[in-house]
């Protein structure tokens, strides 16, 4: 046999051997990420609210790629609704997003003064990278701007 006619079959199986071992291995899709756990909320003074981002997932997990912190706000109704009331039903009347936002475990502190709304209830929620919805936060009285 001559040198080149072996060549070419060696030549072909090292290219086969390549391309298979080369590829990417696993999902090529990322895992959907876990929502946020609920920030911790507190007025620090009137229409002034103390937000401290969570640091975990709803899984446990280090908290990474919080984007946005979104203020919901709900008006009155005849009893104090849940969290997920005041999420699900509520209208967004603040967002702060990044650079603005501190680290996860950080306080950040949000000035609701120009919002002109009647009595109602608030909850504020962290949002992960992907448009991901946290936990909302406690519910917190929202008092009317005129008293």
């Amino acid at each position: 046999m001559r040198p080149s006619s072996l060549a070419k079959p060696l030549f072909a199986f090292i290219l086969g051997i390549l391309a298979v071992h080369c590829g990417r291995k696993g999902d090529p899709i990322p895992r959907p990420r876990a929502a946020a756990q609920a920030a911790e909320v507190q007025m620090d003074a009137l229409r002034v609210l103390a937000v401290t981002l969570p640091t975990l997932d709803v899984r446990g997990e280090p908290l990474v790629g919080v984007e946005q912190v979104r203020v919901l706000y709900l008006p009155l109704g005849l009893a104090r609704p849940t969290p997920e009331q005041v999420f699900s039903r509520g209208e967004v009347v603040l967002e702060r997003s990044r650079p603005d936002l501190p680290g996860p475990g950080e306080k950040l502190t949000l000035n609701l003064r120009s919002l002109q709304r009647p009595a109602g209830w608030i909850v504020v929620v962290a949002v992960r990278v992907g448009n991901v919805p946290g936990r909302p936060s406690a519910v917190l009285p929202w008092l009317d701007p005129a008293i």
